[in-house]
C-alpha cells in the first residue's frame, strides 16, 4: 500500500504497519544492478563461525586473559535493508531476526552521550572526573580525560574494569605483557586506540550520570519514539553489576568483544539509521539535536576517519571506500555488521554478516545502481 508522501520526500515507518515498499525504478534506481549488489552481499558471507562464541575466541585469541563474560547468540545468515528516502527498496535475509551486533553498539552508546549533552548534563569538553568522582578516574593521567576523549577513543584511560585490563585489549603486535603494562601513557586527545575497556568506562560513566540503566534511556528517548520493536536487548557482563541509589543496575558493554552488547534486528537498525539520515528528527520531533550529530560525525584530532563512535569515509585513511562520498558515515561491528548513512542519496544501508573486506565493494555496487 502506498502512502500519501510524494516521491522524494522522506517517509517514516509506523510502529504497527509494515514498512512501506517502493520499487527501485520509482527512484530511477537500476534494479538489475541493485540485485547484483545484493547477490554479492549474500555470496560474501562473513567467514567466521555461526557459533559466535567460537568466532569471538578465535578473533581475539592474541589477547591475554581474554574470556567471554556476557551473553552470546548463534548468528543468522546475511541480511540487510536498503532505504531510499525512508522507503524500503530492497531487503534480503531475516530482517526481523535478533542477532548480536558487536561494535555497532558503540554508535548507540554515543547517542546516549548525545542525549545527555542535549539536556545539559555535561559538555563534551568537560572533565569526566568532575562527575565521576569514585576511583575510576584517579591519578594525574586519568583526571585529564574529557568526555570527548572517551567518545573518540583517544583517552588512553589506564586501569582495570570488570576484571579486564586496558592494556590487554587489542595489544600491539610487538612486545609482551611486561612491555604493554609498563607503556608510556599518551596525553588524552592525542592518540587514538580502539579499546573496548575504555568504551565500557564510558558506558559506566554514563550510567552514573543518568542514574538509570542505559537500555531504559535508549528505549524511552530513542527506540520507542522511532517505533522500534521490543525485541532488542542490551547486555553487560556477569560481573558488571553495581549498586546505585540503592538499586542494583548492570553497566552494559559497548560491544560483544567479551559477549554482551546490543542484540537487535536489522529492521530496528534501519530505523536508527533513518533517524541519523534525518539529522536526529523523526517526523516532526527532534529526538537528538542536529548539533550533536554534526559533532559526532566530525573528524577527531587523533583519527581523521573517526568521530564520536561513528566511522567516517575519509580519503587517504584506512577503511576508505573508493568511489563512495566522503560525507558517508557508518556504524561498524565485528563479523560484518554495518549501518551506513549516505546523505547525498538519502540512503540508509544496513548489512549484516558480510565479509568486512568486501563491504566497501558492496556499498559502491549499490551506489552504481543509483
Amino acid at each position: 500500500m502506498f502512502g500519501f508522501l510524494a516521491i522524494g520526500q522522506n517517509y517514516f515507518p509506523s510502529h504497527v504497519d509494515p514498512w512501506e515498499k517502493r520499487l527501485p525504478e520509482e527512484f530511477n534506481i537500476k534494479n538489475s544492478k541493485l540485485n547484483k549488489a545484493i547477490d554479492f552481499a549474500n555470496e560474501n558471507e562473513y567467514r567466521g563461525s555461526t557459533d559466535l562464541r567460537i568466532a569471538i575466541l578465535k578473533g581475539f585469541e592474541r589477547e591475554p586473559y581474554h574470556k567471554i563474560l556476557g551473553p552470546t547468540k548463534k548468528r543468522g545468515g546475511p541480511a540487510g535493508m536498503i532505504l531510499k528516502n525512508g522507503y524500503l527498496v530492497a531487503s534480503w535475509g531475516e530482517i526481523k531476526r535478533v542477532d548480536m551486533t558487536f561494535s555497532v553498539t558503540k554508535s548507540y552508546l554515543s547517542s546516549i552521550a548525545g542525549l545527555a549533552v542535549d539536556r545539559g548534563l555535561f559538555k563534551a569538553k568537560d572533565y569526566v572526573a568532575d562527575l565521576i568522582w569514585d576511583t575510576t578516574f584517579d591519578g594525574a593521567h586519568n583526571q585529564q580525560i574529557k568526555w570527548e576523549h572517551l567518545l573518540n577513543q583517544s583517552s588512553d584511560w589506564s586501569g582495570t574494569l570488570w576484571g579486564i585490563h586496558d592494556w590487554a585489549d587489542r595489544p600491539p603486535l610487538a612486545g609482551n605483557i611486561d612491555d604493554w603494562k609498563s607503556r608510556a601513557l599518551n596525553v588524552p586527545g592525542t592518540f587514538y586506540k580502539y579499546n573496548d575497556v575504555r568504551v565500557n568506562v564510558l558506558a559506566y560513566s554514563l550510567l552514573n550520570v543518568w542514574r538509570k540503566p542505559l537500555p531504559q534511556i535508549l528505549k524511552y528517548y530513542i527506540m520507542d519514539p522511532i517505533g522500534a520493536s521490543t525485541s532488542w536487548r542490551w547486555y553487560g557482563y556477569k560481573n558488571s553489576w553495581i549498586e546505585l541509589d540503592g538499586n542494583r543496575m548492570q553497566s552494559v558493554s559497548g560491544g560483544g568483544h567479551s559477549g554482551g552488547g546490543l542484540f537487535i534486528s536489522t529492521e530496528d537498525h534501519a530505523r536508527f539509521g533513518l533517524l541519523f539520515l534525518n539529522n536526529g528528527r523523526w517526523k516532526s520531533k527532534q529526538i537528538i539535536s542536529r548539533e550533536w550529530i554534526e559533532e559526532a560525525t566530525r573528524s577527531s584530532p587523533a583519527k581523521l576517519n573517526y568521530g564520536y563512535m561513528w566511522w567516517l569515509n575519509k580519503k587517504g585513511t584506512d577503511r576508505y571506500w573508493d568511489g563512495v562520498p566522503e560525507n558517508v558515515f557508518y556504524a561498524s561491528g565485528f563479523g560484518g555488521n554495518y549501518i551506513v548513512i549516505i546523505p547525498n542519496h538519502d540512503l540508509v544501508i544496513v548489512t549484516r554478516w558480510i565479509e568486512p573486506t568486501q563491504v566497501g565493494v558492496f556499498i559502491k555496487m549499490v551506489l552504481d545502481a543509483m
